[in-house]
């Protein structure tokens, strides 16, 4: 797989709904991740994005890497990439943050060499994006999962949205985000 510069560019709508789709034509179960996945539970995009979180199945990878390579898709480097985690981006910009698990047998994707498991829950959700159905991760994972690092502005717009909207309690790094007078996100 070649190499391909970063060179952020927004990750819209319709090209989100493009890749799902054609992951999904080959039979691969995909999950929205991340800022989309957020958005997709939400119902509606609440802010740019740079790239598109994905979850599959460790045994997809090799399909999804050619179907993304035929596309001008290749590795972009990245002091974090792994192979169950690691980005794919074309020459225009795009990226896709592919998380890659292994389902057990009671259905959770253990993530990883240490054995993180997303619990089964975790998968179970739909949202929409564009007018589209997709599975995503759902809203109380997300919250989760948006801890333990270093947290951007995105983070606390994305984790007070879905807090608001799903009645979840705000993690202790977002405390302070959670207001008495605050109307609850609609």
């Amino acid at each position: 797989m070649s190499q391909v510069q970063a060179s952020m560019a927004e990750m819209i709508a319709i090209e989100v709904v493009d890749v799902h789709a054609m992951v999904r034509s080959l039979g691969i179960d995909v999950w929205i991740d991340g800022g989309w996945g957020v958005d997709a539970l939400l119902g509606k995009q609440t802010r740019p994005h740079a790239d598109l979180d994905i979850v599959i199945q460790e045994k997809d990878l090799p399909v999804l890497r050619r179907l993304l390579e035929e596309r001008g898709y290749g590795d972009v480097e990245r002091d974090d990439t792994s192979p169950w985690n690691f980005v794919l981006g074309d020459d225009k910009g795009h990226e896709v943050d592919v998380h890659a698990m292994v389902l057990d047998s009671e259905g959770n994707g253990v993530y990883g060499p240490r054995g993180a498991v997303d619990q089964a829950p975790a998968l179970s959700r739909t949202g929409t994006i564009h007018g589209h159905t997709v599975r995503c991760i759902a809203a109380e994972y997300l919250v989760k999962f948006h801890t333990g690092y270093e947290l951007h502005d995105s983070d606390f717009s994305d984790v007070a949205a879905l807090c608001e909207r799903f009645g979840i309690e705000y993690p202790k790094e977002y405390a302070h985000l959670k207001r008495a007078d605050e109307p609850r996100y609609s």
